[in-house]
């Protein structure tokens, strides 16, 4: 630049010094080198997650942060990826995911990787953390196919334990609830005392704190059913204060699924803090007619000022454990108590009549079902009742010649589980209908996992492997459900933007390098209920915080993934 200057002084006179600064500043434009980027994505479709219509672009990564989005017509790249034909778009969150064990395992991730999600969100009512030495006990002596030590005892610490392992995506989680009030209260079914509130406020305040996203609760449970509302209120206006989030399987998916969206109004309300339905659905044919009265709650609430949301996955059928369907009562005390009783001729003949008929006050999802064929058997503990996996709890009773609720009751008393379940209750045109609503964002309700190993001895939900690229692919493409775009902003922005995570969820500058490039035209799931274990295709490339973790739809092997924190963590620092 020196020589520039000394030149152009040179060459004209004092009274050209205005041209003289014109001329150095062209010199120095056209000197200057195009940039170069660590890595630059050229020709793919640029879908930022706000919604707006695509447009064909490039995105440049200098480490784990996006420095550029745009044309970046001149840039180089020291490594380049064409992405013509591809989608450029964030990476996806997983509003609901049960990954820590599968994590555990294997830390790539594969199932969900291979989908573009990028970030995992822990904690429907359970969460790492907060434990005591009780809970850690019993953690490790309850565990099923994957085994591991149970290092930690906060949230903060579990989440960085699986870091520390080495992980592909990143994590982050809310607090439980039900951790929160087993880790006070036990499996009693009683409130909490005042010093025993107290105590779960000041965990809750300690989880904020360490960068829990809020407080997570799941209400159909045994000890968690055992909750008062003004409890969870209590919890709530903690959480608030770090300007977190309220998110709820509620106490009634079906039945009583109005007043069950009451409540959880009730606590945003009262405690000041925004919320989310977990996995919204109507359960059971008899409930598929109130999809308009929960709309119509939920949209009246937004108007009213409220801040909620919903999230959902794309099947129309759930999945939990035989424990849904049987009363609460008979759980009091944990597994152990509830196995005890179960072996008592009284207690499973009360247990019997009670899940064939209509609820009173829990949810009742045998009877939602309709038919023990509508449950099928997915989860063993016991090596000797794995060759079961797969059938229907229909089956396995005609096998037995047995009722299927006798069958129920003994095959949990058999398995030392709860019996992982599949069941079938939704509406597909409910489930449409709910896709395209503008505050709904999406789960997998899930681990992630991969078709070798230990996986293999059990079937999860397809969902694990299948839930985002079915969106995109039979939703999206085939059904034109909504647009591409919509349900990019579905996947990113709009779950960022609830969780009030920084610099995620969209293709802006100085935003973390989280991508996922995949073929709009060949994106889908293949896993079904029968053979679940199979990965989806169509995601081509993935990054995350930079790190380049599916290239040509393999996995690199990289685990780049961090600790994501909300923001009670950046209040405490």
């Amino acid at each position: 630049m020196g020589f520039i200057k000394n030149f152009s002084k040179n060459l004209l006179p004092d009274s050209d010094k205005p041209r003289n600064l014109l001329l150095a500043l062209l010199l120095a434009g056209g000197c200057t080198a195009p940039p170069t980027y660590d890595i630059l994505i050229r020709n793919g479709r640029i879908v930022d997650g706000s919604g707006e219509e695509g447009y064909i672009g490039a995105v440049g990564i200098n480490a784990d942060t996006i420095a550029a989005v745009g044309q970046l017509t001149d840039a180089k790249g020291i490594v380049e990826i064409d992405a013509t034909g591809l989608v450029v778009a964030p990476g996806f969150i997983n509003m609901l995911s049960w990954a820590p064990v599968s994590l555990m395992e294997d830390g790539t991730s594969q199932s969900d990787i291979r989908q573009g999600v990028t970030l995992e969100v822990f904690g429907e009512g359970w969460s790492m953390g907060p434990l005591n030495e009780a809970m850690k006990k019993t953690q490790e002596e309850t565990q099923g196919d994957i085994k591991y030590e149970v290092g930690w005892t906060t949230l903060g610490e579990g989440l960085q334990f699986l870091v520390d392992k080495g992980i592909s995506p990143n994590i982050a989680s809310f607090v439980g609830a039900t951790t929160l009030r087993i880790h006070q209260v036990g499996y009693e079914d009683r409130p909490p005392t005042e010093a025993e509130l107290d105590s779960m406020k000041l965990l809750v305040r300690q989880a904020m704190e360490d960068g829990a996203l809020g407080v997570g609760s799941s209400l159909i449970y045994a000890p968690a059913f055992y909750s008062s509302t003004e409890e969870l209120i209590e919890l709530c206006k903690v959480a608030s204060g770090y300007d977190g989030m309220y998110i709820s399987h509620m106490r009634s998916e079906g039945e009583k699924i109005l007043e069950s969206l009451d409540e959880l109004l009730r606590i945003a309300n009262e405690a000041g803090i925004r919320a989310e339905v977990y996995h919204l659905k109507q359960g059971g044919m008899a409930n598929w007619p109130k999809y308009e009265a929960v709309v119509a709650k939920i949209d009246s609430a937004r108007q009213a000022g409220l801040h909620i949301t919903a999230d959902m996955y794309t099947y129309t059928a759930g999945a939990t454990g035989l424990d849904a369907s049987m009363p609460p009562w008979v759980q009091e005390g944990g597994y152990e108590k509830w196995a005890e009783r179960l072996r008592d001729p009284a207690v499973r003949a009360r247990v019997i009549r009670e899940m064939k008929t209509r609820a009173e006050g829990w949810e009742n999802l045998y009877e939602a079902a309709g038919t023990a064929e509508n449950l099928m058997l997915v989860g063993f503990k016991n090596d000797s009742l794995k060759y079961l996996t797969g059938k229907t709890l229909a089956e396995v009773a005609a096998l037995r010649n047995q009722s299927p609720e006798e069958t129920a009751i003994d095959l949990v008393i058999q398995d030392g589980s709860r019996v992982g379940t599949v069941y079938f209750l939704m509406s597909e045109e409910n489930v449409k209908k709910q896709i395209a609503l503008p505050w709904m964002s999406f789960c997998s309700d899930s681990g992630s996992m991969a078709p070798e190993g230990v996986f293999l001895k059990s079937n999860p939900h397809p969902r694990a492997y299948g839930n985002f690229a079915r969106l995109l692919g039979k939703y999206v493409r085939e059904e034109k459900v909504i647009p591409l775009e919509e349900a990019v902003r579905k996947l990113t922005s709009l779950p960022a933007a609830n969780l009030k995570i920084e610099r995620r969820g969209a293709l802006k500058q100085g935003y973390f390098a989280d991508l996922a490039i995949f073929n709009p035209e060949q994106i889908r799931d293949h896993a079904t209920f029968e053979n679940p274990h199979q990965y989806a295709t169509g995601m081509v490339h993935v990054f995350v915080n930079g790190t380049q973790v599916l290239r040509e739809g393999e996995h690199t092997g990289a685990l780049p993934g961090r600790v994501v924190r909300g923001p009670g963590w950046k209040q405490s620092q």
